[in-house]
């Protein structure tokens, strides 16, 4: 049987564990690494006896969770814009689809919902262990966009669904990353080898998750985006933090400033300039929820380019719904 349990394989990692009763600590830290939402417990009386636990693979955050309790939860932010990919450990998972019908995912079992375009609700059993995956989507869209050569859109998005299972690929690819997030904690998180793990890990899912939700990724109903949108995708990511302008995107792919708009709109339903601020921003806010002790608001914002605090703090909140300084303040804590 494959084992999903970060804290079963591997050497422990540095990354924050926690244990809690406090349902205002519970939820400070859960609308830090998923995104803030409505947690009910499912009985009268009941206090949490919550055990929490994250690490990061690149861009995606890794959760190990339990509230101790039977829970609903649901009301996720959609303007976090993250997906969950949420598998079971222990105990059961109720997922809502549409139209009252539920899917449960016991032990070893994945489910992905895109809380940036879909409702979701689901319910854990009192007995519940969650290994979960937050993704944001611009991550998802990006390597469809470098896979497949065009965004899924909504078709994709939107669908609720169960992948992997007990024995298959997905189980032992998580099984994989989890190991080596406790044998090599700082190359998980940051590095070639966490970018290797993510990209596994996006590629995987999104094969599934299309094949699920009957998305033929060969046969796109639409054109595919040229290969230069998707080398601009990927420079803007690898040079952000030097606030490229639309002009030096363009010469780094070979096309005109007009050309390269006119191609983010349709193929990725922005600009250039606002898929570079998007990923300034996500950029500053894993730094934060990072940070070591030394490090500051000012120094980090200021390291990817942003001289006016208050302007940064504005544009801050109105992408994560909370100012950068209730970031900074959790930071990591060793265990």
């Amino acid at each position: 049987m494959v084992v999903l349990d970060p804290f079963a394989v591997g050497r422990p990692t540095a990354a924050e564990r926690r244990a809690s009763e406090d349902w205002s600590e519970i939820q400070l830290w859960s609308d830090r690494v998923y995104m803030p939402y409505v947690v009910r417990p499912l009985g009268v009386g009941l206090s949490p006896r919550s055990s929490m636990y994250s690490t990061k693979i690149g861009d995606i955050t890794v959760t190990r969770f339990s509230y101790g309790i039977p829970v609903s939860v649901g009301d996720f932010s959609s303007d976090a814009g993250n997906a969950l990919v949420l598998t079971t450990i222990r105990g059961n998972a109720r997922h809502h689809l549409d139209h009252d019908a539920t899917a449960d995912t016991p032990a070893g079992d994945t489910f992905v919902a895109d809380c940036s375009r879909v409702d979701y609700l689901v319910e854990f059993s009192p007995d519940h262990v969650q290994l979960n995956l937050t993704v944001p989507h611009a991550l998802l869209t990006d390597t469809a966009v470098r896979w497949w050569g065009f965004d899924p859109g909504d078709l994709l998005w939107r669908r609720k669904c169960a992948i992997g299972g007990g024995g298959s690929g997905w189980q032992a690819l998580l099984a994989y990353a989890m190991r080596t997030t406790g044998e090599l904690p700082g190359h998980a998180t940051e590095g070639r080898i966490g970018l290797n793990l993510q990209e596994l890990l996006v590629g995987h899912l999104l094969t599934e998750w299309a094949a699920r939700a009957g998305v033929d990724p060969d046969r796109s109903t639409g054109p595919a985006a040229p290969g230069y949108v998707r080398h601009a995708v990927q420079y803007i990511r690898e040079y952000a933090r030097e606030l490229p302008t639309a002009s030096d995107i363009a010469d780094a792919v070979g096309v005109s400033v007009r050309t390269l708009s006119g191609s983010f709109r349709k193929y990725l339903n922005t600009t250039p300039a606002e898929y570079v601020r998007e990923q300034r921003l996500q950029g500053i806010r894993e730094e934060l929820l990072t940070a070591s002790p030394g490090e500051t608001v000012a120094s980090i914002a200021g390291a990817w380019g942003y001289v006016n605090l208050g302007l940064f703090a504005a544009a801050y909140r109105r992408r994560f719904g909370e100012n950068p300084s209730q970031s900074r303040a959790f930071g990591p804590v060793s265990g």
